[in-house]
């Protein structure tokens, strides 16, 4: 089971979220259907960029399965998401002029869309591996995140590459067979099951082919980009991060806006600015903070409701109760039932 703090961290960019809500959209099922027990917003899924903590996503693929009673969903999701999803990630792998650089941006800068599994490059045995890191235990929500991994790498070598012998390519995942295995083989070619790690490794003379959208111009925009968001550049969510890192840090006790800016060497005014340029307020993200522990500890501990409360600021648990209904719409107990 992951850690409070990596399960609330900032894990996912939220397009993958609508790309998955999209798959249940498709599938017949209405926003209200595919969000239920969630705790998120279907507006502001779909208009804020910041990205999805590891809990937010857990509930909506478990919600997503529950729905479609389709276990392989996330595979069935990769391979059909567009390259250009990936943002710059996308746009710079697709520009580079041959596989082996594709396969050098993925590995550097997957983790701006993601930042549970890292993933590291080597050669061995005349062809190239391509290995996922766990950064913690992906739990329950493991088999569609590298699943879906595993098609949306798929469709970008395909996409780069054009044609690919399936038979030449070998996907690994660290979990048992199971018993819809076939479908995998479908998808994905060669595949093995109840490997020490994800990964997919390919023939090494591959790394030469040149793209068929290669674009030097394109490629050396994109990398840019790509290096500035790797490096905290100020742009984008920053700011908005920022604050909520150092709110996931708090136990209970949660500082003022004029501390927090003290915190960060700013004026309580230019914070509130910053923030407000990326369409967010302190209150905002403070409840978001607030409204995951409480989810998580709620769904993965046995802590009472009125420890929860105070887990999460509030000394007074009916206070707590009131405000868990404006967030989520049900009581703090019924949310409990209702996540288990």
């Amino acid at each position: 089971m992951p850690s409070v703090e990596s399960s609330l961290q900032p894990c996912l960019h939220p397009i993958y979220a609508r790309l998955l809500c999209a798959a249940l959209q498709r599938r017949g099922f209405d926003a209200e259907q595919i969000l239920a027990g969630t705790g998120l917003d279907w507006q502001q899924l779909h208009a804020d960029n910041r990205s999805l903590c590891f809990a937010q996503i857990q509930r909506l693929i478990r919600r997503a399965i529950q729905l479609t009673e389709c276990p392989w969903l996330g595979l069935e999701t990769g391979c059909a998401t567009q390259v250009s999803a990936h943002g710059p990630v996308g746009y710079a792998a697709v520009a580079c002029a041959d596989l082996r650089g594709v396969l050098q941006v993925v590995e550097r800068f997957s983790v701006l869309r993601m930042n549970g599994v890292r993933l590291t490059g080597y050669e061995r045995d005349g062809r190239y591996h391509m290995c996922g890191d766990e950064a913690f235990d992906l739990g329950d929500a493991r088999e569609h995140i590298l699943a879906t991994m595993a098609g949306t790498a798929l469709r970008l070598l395909d996409a780069v590459c054009g044609g690919l012998a399936l038979a030449e390519l070998e996907f690994a995942f660290p979990f048992p067979e199971p018993p819809w295995a076939e479908r995998y083989r479908e998808l994905l070619g060669q595949v093995v099951f109840d490997a020490p790690a994800y990964g997919v490794s390919l023939p090494l003379e591959w790394l030469d082919r040149p793209s068929l959208s290669a674009d030097p111009v394109a490629a050396r925009n994109a990398l840019r980009d790509c290096e500035q968001l790797l490096h905290g550049t100020p742009r984008g969510s920053d700011w908005s991060a920022r604050v909520q890192l150092r709110l996931l840090a708090c136990q209970g006790r949660y500082p003022t806006l004029q501390q927090l800016a003290e915190e960060f060497h700013l004026s309580e005014r230019t914070l509130i600015r910053r923030l407000r340029e990326e369409g967010v307020q302190y209150q905002q993200l403070l409840d978001e903070v607030r409204q995951e522990l409480a989810c998580w500890l709620l769904q993965n501990t046995a802590l009472s409701v009125e420890a929860v409360a105070e887990r999460v600021g509030y000394q007074d648990s009916s206070n707590f109760s009131r405000i868990f209904r404006r967030w989520l719409g049900v009581t703090p107990r019924a949310w409990r039932q209702g996540a288990a």
